[in-house]
């Protein structure tokens, strides 16, 4: 079914916006097919984000653990994370359909600074919506933002982190529809978000299994990547489908822990539900209230998932697993010391994880630390 994978996806959104998602979903179908599109955003990818992205060999991690583990280096693109993939799609995608405004939400304030990066070189007007507690551990994005002369709208209402942004931004689309595109930062939302997200982001997967094959002479037996959203993971998890001798292995947000209820695990303890337009796994109440989240990590305080996650825990094809704030912050720590790499903090669930496994693993590391350096203890 269109829009749909398995039970989960969907256009669950008011009246208004079915026939801007009509139009979306059109004029996407046309300009991944259009050989002018697609050369433009190749150049973009490779002049202006930095594509191909290293894979990287990490020795020293790889000595300690006792097993074999290779970074996909997206800390390295422009604007230092992978969302830079999605909005440069995107814009490009907003210029050929004649809005010359944009509006995004964020959390970790990567997917703001991409958005507001790509506004500048297309000159268009950006607006980011922000949750005022994100805006206090992300100052620095905030500013750089501001910088790249986005308007940031702080959001005071809910947990005043990323769901608020998110519900914050669907309603100005709502009211600005003709003259507006909303660039969703993540693979969740309504048809066909998901799916655009996850093409525009597979990019790194396709080139993470030809360097590794090229690497190594052979596939990982263990493909890792954080989740929050999941563009990062889908991205990466994708070109990897077919390969059934692949572990797939998705790492949440297990916060102060799962039993305590303080944490942002939605695959690992949620349950359907909708959320921003789709039907995915969220974190609710037995009333069905989204519940309040909570993670060291901005990018993964969110408490839902995009519908293609839903339906590959589902059919078992990729597993999900929480990581608690205080491993993650281990393994930033312990991948900076050994390996002069800072990585941001959500892939450092994601890295913790990768430090327990053994044989070939691949880890997507999606972003980039220096915006966490406020929110880490001293050493």
């Amino acid at each position: 079914m269109k829009g749909r994978f398995g039970i989960y996806g969907g256009q669950y959104v008011p009246e208004t916006l079915m026939s801007p998602l009509a139009e979306l979903e059109s004029a996407w179908a046309e300009a991944r097919a259009d050989p002018d599109y697609v050369a433009e955003m190749e150049r973009h990818r490779r002049d202006f984000i930095g594509r191909p992205t290293p894979l990287y060999f990490a020795e020293r991690l790889s000595e300690l653990h006792g097993n074999r583990i290779h970074l996909k280096r997206e800390d390295l693109c422009h604007t230092g994370a992978h969302k830079v993939n999605n909005a440069l799609g995107q814009a490009l995608l907003a210029v050929r359909m004649g809005k010359r405004r944009v509006i995004a939400e964020t959390g970790a304030g990567q997917h703001g600074v991409a958005v507001a990066t790509l506004s500048a070189r297309f000159g268009l007007d950006c607006t980011v919506y922000m949750g005022r507690e994100d805006m206090r551990r992300q100052a620095v994005n905030v500013q750089r933002m501001g910088l790249l002369g986005a308007e940031v709208r702080e959001v005071t209402a809910g947990t005043m982190t990323l769901k608020d942004a998110t519900s914050e931004a669907i309603r100005d689309w709502v009211t600005n529809v003709r003259t507006t595109h909303y660039i969703i930062g993540s693979a969740v939302g309504p048809h066909p978000y998901p799916e655009m997200v996850r093409d525009l982001q597979r990019v790194i997967g396709d080139e993470a299994r030809a360097q590794y094959l090229a690497a190594e002479g052979r596939l990982p037996e263990v493909v890792v990547a954080c989740v929050g959203g999941g563009s990062n993971a889908i991205g990466i998890f994708t070109a990897f489908l077919g390969d059934e001798d692949v572990r797939l292995l998705g790492v949440e947000a297990g916060g102060s822990g799962i039993a305590g209820g303080r944490h942002a695990a939605s695959l690992a303890a949620g349950r359907p539900g909708v959320l921003h337009g789709a039907l995915s796994y969220l974190l609710q109440d037995a009333d069905g209230q989204v519940l309040p989240t909570h993670s060291v990590s901005a990018g993964l305080d969110y408490p839902g998932v995009g519908p293609e996650h839903s339906f590959l825990r589902d059919a078992e094809r990729a597993e999900y697993l929480p990581v608690e704030d205080a491993d993650a912050v281990a393994a930033l720590r312990l991948c900076t010391k050994l390996e002069g790499i800072l990585p941001a903090l959500e892939p450092a669930h994601a890295l913790h994880v990768a430090g327990t496994l053994p044989g070939r693993v691949l880890v997507c590391l999606s972003g980039r630390g220096d915006k966490d350096l406020d929110n880490l203890a001293p050493d």
